[in-house]
């Protein structure tokens, strides 16, 4: 059979499955057992699946994932964001659409202590979202700011998928770290200059109201409490990577340890809040290991078809520029982002294209952050972007579904233009990696 055909064949029932609505590890796994009893010699050909699903997690470079969703766990339950965000929103005084650009800041200071998306849409929607429109805020700048710098959890460290992106494309977990931090800041910056402009334009999108006015004593000293300590966490997750004194699953044991400890100090102890992150934190390490070795399998049957090898070729054969073919990956990945979840489409598409990227000769790092990007767009993507639905879950009653789909189209526009920097200047992704020790 040909190569085509197979791939065709394979991608077709995979998304069938998907679909009819089966889990994602499921569909998976069924379409792996099928795989290898057809193309790897009946049941010894399930012997090897059983070896390569031990193989797939059995790696300390996977070890970080748990303890990063344990840290955004911790902080969302703790409740210590909030007391963060009244600390910066202290901070800005008097300037138009100083609640949206107190959501942008308070989700990048977040996005460093928490990698997941959700949780940070969901902490800075049900923080914010009630003060912005008691303000007069319009839901563009109440709702779309929060659904753009939620996502940034996924392009700041901890980020969970990125460590997860990093196993399955066998890169560096510090390196696609370290490659993520410029374009998240970048993403934010955009966010905020976009959110200043439209202000200043639409001043009644944001109406200015009285502020209260602090000394600049107070807010020193509610930095030091508030904001400090959150700074210290970040040095353990991030500082001891790019300085070459711990590795990222000692960072991230660090940075969890540093969190719990906050929380200790802030909330005193308190069993319930343990408890229940430990027990977030396990069911959604399982579920994306479950789905990993199933992706991890996958592409192993992909190989051994030859599917993987023939789209190398044919890539490589096209006479077309390779920045066109990247482009081209994008925007499939764009298309897949409209109707699945970021960690489905990184394990359905990282093992049909990382040969292909390392074929064409792009760095394998560059690529990762570019692909992070997009999958921080795929939770915004209408019409079934995870985030959207979790702002649905905190808007305030009355907020349509169309209300949130038209607040967060102006934040992927910002991060297209991103992702079309990183595009255009590799070296944006690839300075911090550099510097690593």
């Amino acid at each position: 059979m040909e190569w085509w055909l197979t791939l065709l064949i394979i991608f077709s029932a995979l998304m069938f499955l998907f679909l009819i609505g089966l889990p994602v590890a499921f569909a998976f796994l069924f379409i792996n057992l099928i795989g290898v009893y057809v193309f790897w010699g009946g049941t010894a050909g399930l012997d090897q699946l059983v070896m390569s699903i031990y193989r797939s997690v059995a790696t300390f470079s996977l070890l970080p994932v748990p303890l990063f969703i344990l840290m955004g766990e911790i902080m969302f339950r703790a409740g210590i964001a909030p007391k963060m965000m009244d600390t910066l929103d202290k901070w800005l005084g008097r300037i138009p659409g100083r609640l949206s650009l107190l959501a942008v800041g308070g989700g990048t200071l977040f996005a460093t202590l928490s990698g997941s998306a959700m949780a940070g849409c969901a902490m800075l929607g049900s923080v914010l979202v009630p003060e912005m429109e008691k303000r007069g805020y319009k839901k563009p700048m109440s709702i779309g700011p929060i659904l753009g710098s939620g996502g940034l959890a996924i392009m700041i460290p901890p980020s969970a998928l990125g460590v997860l992106l990093a196993c399955l494309s066998r890169v560096s977990v510090g390196g696609i770290l370290m490659a993520i931090i410029i374009p998240g800041i970048i993403m934010a910056a955009l966010y905020a200059g976009y959110i200043m402009i439209r202000c200043w334009l639409q001043p009644h999108l944001a109406p200015l109201y009285q502020v209260e006015r602090s000394t600049f004593l107070e807010k020193i000293t509610l930095t030091l409490k508030y904001v400090l300590p959150l700074g210290s966490i970040v040095f353990l997750v991030v500082g001891l990577m790019f300085l070459g004194i711990a590795t990222p699953t000692e960072s991230a044991a660090l940075g969890a340890l540093g969190c719990l400890v906050l929380a200790i100090i802030y909330r005193g102890w308190d069993f319930e809040i343990i408890k229940n992150s430990v027990s977030a934190t396990l069911k959604i390490t399982v579920m994306m290991f479950m789905i990993m070795t199933g992706a991890m399998a996958f592409s192993q049957v992909l190989a051994f078809t030859g599917a993987s090898s023939g789209l190398v070729k044919l890539a490589s054969g096209l006479n077309l520029h390779p920045m066109l073919i990247l482009i081209f990956m994008q925007i499939i990945l764009l298309f897949m982002g409209t109707f699945m979840e970021p960690l489905t489409i990184m394990m359905v598409t990282l093992p049909v294209y990382m040969p292909i990227i390392k074929q064409l000769g792009f760095n394998p790092l560059w690529f990762g952050a570019i692909m992070l990007i997009n999958m921080e767009m795929a939770t915004t993507t209408p019409p079934f972007g995870l985030v959207l639905f979790v702002m649905k879950g905190v808007a305030p009653p009355g907020t349509s579904m169309t209300d949130i789909y038209k607040a967060g189209l102006p934040f992927l526009v910002c991060d297209a233009i991103a992702m079309g920097l990183i595009m255009a200047f590799p070296t944006l992704a690839l300075y911090l990696p550099s510097l690593m020790k």
